[in-house]
């Protein structure tokens, strides 16, 4: 062990520069932007809000909508109760809604990304509106916070959408960072005072705690990062394996991991929670065909085949039912999505359901000609997998790499 206890090979966190930059609502930003009597208003951005539609979820919602009780994923019928449509209530409180339209969305995205990279010499791209970067050789700590204003200041200026950025010694505590002052926020975290600042915050908002983790560690008395922090990390990776003991790092400000840029996703999914279990069989079965499109359409924009597709299924209280059936050859078939979802979805019928989601793995990538299932010969073959399990967000490093700043997960199961 080198002086401080860093491994050998290890980077020095007195010199490590990261950002994290997290698009704030990213989606109703982008409304605003096309739009700019919007801002400041209430806006959501979802699906199902039109007259006669009565199926749908909210991809994000600005801190306008969010003060209302809007939050996404949340059913669309749960968000138009709380905050009907403008145009429906203009006396009122009310919001303005407006459809997912993630072409433009990536257009701007591509925009913001254009920008990270000219300032940083590496860009980790966690999602369509979040990304670390190392910019160690670009800045120095005493000017850190002038470096990330003008990240700030670039992005506002020239793509006109905000962010907030988090800037630490490492990718943890540059994503808590990112999150604690939103919207538009910036907070510096300099090497001597990671320990101090991750003491009081909540044991939930530690990187890669979801709310089942965090829940389980309530239970054993650990409220706190800084309570976190003091545990035994023995008892800690005894509990809950090697998790355990990268949660007790990440508390201490201890994340030694590179920033790097991502490879090609090895699955895609989408997935909405229902404002509590249902238990109407042809609203969940409606909600999955509607993210298995989605989930189609985004492996179709990044040029991807897939062999594998498959449906998440979450009952009361958090078990997670996952169900996948492979193909004989990679395919692009936007309907077999649809069919293959609802046929595996038909084993739940009578289950009441807290989630549902729709997911293509085995992913090879091309920018040829695309592939129909009628292309290729034989049975396919069904992966039945029953993940019965108390956690929801599931045991995956960088689990919170798949989130948004309240946006419905565009990411992995």
């Amino acid at each position: 062990m080198t002086a401080g206890g860093r491994l050998p090979g290890a980077p020095d966190p007195t010199e490590r520069i990261v950002l994290h930059v997290d698009m704030d609502c990213f989606y109703a930003s982008c409304e605003r932007r096309r739009e700019p009597a919007l801002r400041d208003e209430p806006v959501v951005v979802g699906m199902g809000y039109e007259a006669g539609e009565t199926v749908g979820a909210v991809a994000t919602a600005s801190y306008e909508a969010r003060a209302h009780g809007v939050e996404s994923a949340q059913a669309i019928s749960t968000a138009l109760d709380r905050l009907p449509r403008r145009a429906d209530d203009p006396d009122g409180p009310s919001a303005y809604y407006r459809p997912v339209d993630l072409d433009y969305y990536e257009d701007v995205a591509a925009e913001v990304k254009a920008i990270l990279h000219e300032l940083a010499d590496t860009v980790r791209e966690v999602s369509i509106d979040e990304a670390y970067l190392d910019v160690t050789d670009r800045t120095a700590w005493d000017v850190a916070e002038g470096f990330a204003r003008h990240v700030k200041q670039r992005i506002a200026r020239e793509v006109g959408v905000p962010a907030s950025v988090g800037v630490a010694p490492d990718m943890s505590t540059a994503k808590i960072a990112s999150d604690h002052d939103k919207p538009d926020g910036l907070v510096v975290v300099p090497p001597d005072e990671v320990e101090a600042f991750l003491a009081p915050i909540d044991v939930a908002d530690v990187h890669g705690v979801g709310p089942v983790r965090a829940r389980e560690l309530r239970e054993l008395g650990i409220e706190t990062a800084g309570d976190l922090a003091d545990a035994d990390p023995y008892e800690l990776t005894e509990r809950f394996g090697e998790r355990g003991r990268d949660l007790y790092d990440r508390a201490r400000g201890r994340d030694d991991r590179p920033v790097e840029p991502r490879d090609d996703p090895k699955s895609l999914s989408r997935e909405s929670a229902f404002d509590g279990a249902v238990d109407d069989h042809a609203r969940v079965r409606e909600q999955a065909l509607t993210l298995a499109d989605a989930v189609a359409d985004r492996a179709r924009r990044k040029d991807a085949l897939y062999r594998t597709i498959g449906v998440k299924v979450v009952t009361p209280p958090y078990d997670v039912h996952t169900r996948a059936r492979s193909l004989p050859g990679p395919v692009d078939d936007p309907p077999l999505v649809r069919d293959v979802a609802a046929d595996l979805l038909a084993e739940f019928a009578d289950a009441s359901v807290r989630k549902v989601g729709v997911r293509v793995s085995n992913l090879s990538f091309t920018a040829g000609e695309q592939a129909q299932l009628g292309g290729f010969d034989g049975p396919t073959t069904e992966v039945a997998t029953d993940e019965t399990t108390t956690d929801d967000d599931a045991d995956v490093t960088d689990a919170t790499e798949t989130g948004t700043d309240g946006q419905a997960s565009l990411g992995d199961f």
